[in-house]
């Protein structure tokens, strides 16, 4: 059996070098900037020539450009449309990145299978509320972490316990998108393996495949969703304190 593992493996296209460091040119950075064509031909399409009543391409982008936006408004309030420009650009990215991957017979790679990737991400949203947050309290954004109505010693007991969960949310927020899209594509690739191996008695892991295609597809938009719901939740820890 082929090593499912060997899917995610960085493979140098043009190595470069900058100062000492190694920013050499990858298939990860060869597959985000066709995720990267792929987004702006889609918005460029569908917004080049807008009508009063849309067609296909401009009711899809303004169909999701108004999720994310009422997202933005259930999770934040009003104060959250300023914000749509931020997380509309991170689910359609990470959606992309998703779908892309599942491209059979072509050597597709997902990025978002790479923590380096989804944790560079998940670092953009924390610095992002992180600075809304001191911009619009200053100091007094710090008592996100204090519980009201508390006595002095079960305050700084939970505000320690609030301020770690604080300081986790880039990695738990990257971990998730990164496990469920790494661990999707095993399983392909060992029922696929499977397929290939046992040949006529193939049929029964091929529907499985079959299926956990289907079910990989689902996964891609719902951790696209799902990214972009918890940023959208963080934000409105800043904006509002709550």
């Amino acid at each position: 059996m082929a090593n499912p593992m060997e899917q995610f493996e960085l493979v140098t296209l043009k190595p470069l070098e900058v100062a000492g460091h190694n920013v050499s040119f990858t298939n990860s950075s060869l597959w985000m900037l066709i995720a990267l064509l792929c987004v702006s031909g889609f918005l460029l399409v569908g917004t080049a020539k807008p009508q009063l009543v849309p067609g296909r391409w401009q009711a899809a982008v303004e169909y999701l450009y108004d999720f994310v936006r009422k997202m933005l408004d259930d999770n934040v309030g009003p104060e959250g449309r300023r914000y749509v420009p931020l997380i509309f650009s991170i689910f359609i990215f990470v959606l992309t990145c998703n779908l892309l991957g599942l491209l059979p017979w072509i050597g597709a790679f997902t990025p978002t299978s790479h923590i380096a990737v989804t944790l560079g991400l998940a670092v953009l949203v924390f610095v992002t509320v992180c600075i809304v947050g001191f911009l619009r309290h200053g100091l007094h954004f710090f008592a996100l972490f204090w519980p009201k109505d508390t006595n002095i010693f079960l305050g700084a007991f939970v505000a320690v316990i609030e301020f770690l969960s604080f300081l986790s949310r880039p990695f738990t927020l990257a971990i998730r998108l990164f496990a469920n899209m790494t661990a999707g594509h095993v399983l392909l690739k060992v029922f696929g393996t499977f397929v290939v191996s046992l040949g006529v008695f193939g049929i029964l892991p091929l529907g499985v495949n079959v299926a956990l295609t289907a079910l990989e597809v689902l996964i891609a938009v719902v951790q696209a969703y799902v990214f972009a719901l918890l940023a959208s939740i963080y934000l409105n820890d800043a904006v509002n304190l709550h």
